[in-house]
């Protein structure tokens, strides 16, 4: 299953954690805490994953 994480903040190590235990290694991440972000990018991610996990 393919899963989404999106973060607003930098992940803390519970949080990195969590992660790992639901993804493993292989994750797909978004990070919307850098720079500027590009919106259509991210909608294509998020329609193209089975399920997205948002963590602030």
């Amino acid at each position: 299953m393919k899963v989404l994480h999106v973060l607003k903040s930098e992940p803390d190590d519970t949080t990195k954690k969590l992660m790992d235990v639901i993804s493993g290694e292989d994750k797909d991440i978004f990070v919307l805490y850098e720079g500027d972000v590009d919106w259509d990018k991210f909608i294509d991610e998020v329609f193209s994953h089975e399920k997205v996990i948002c963590w602030w």
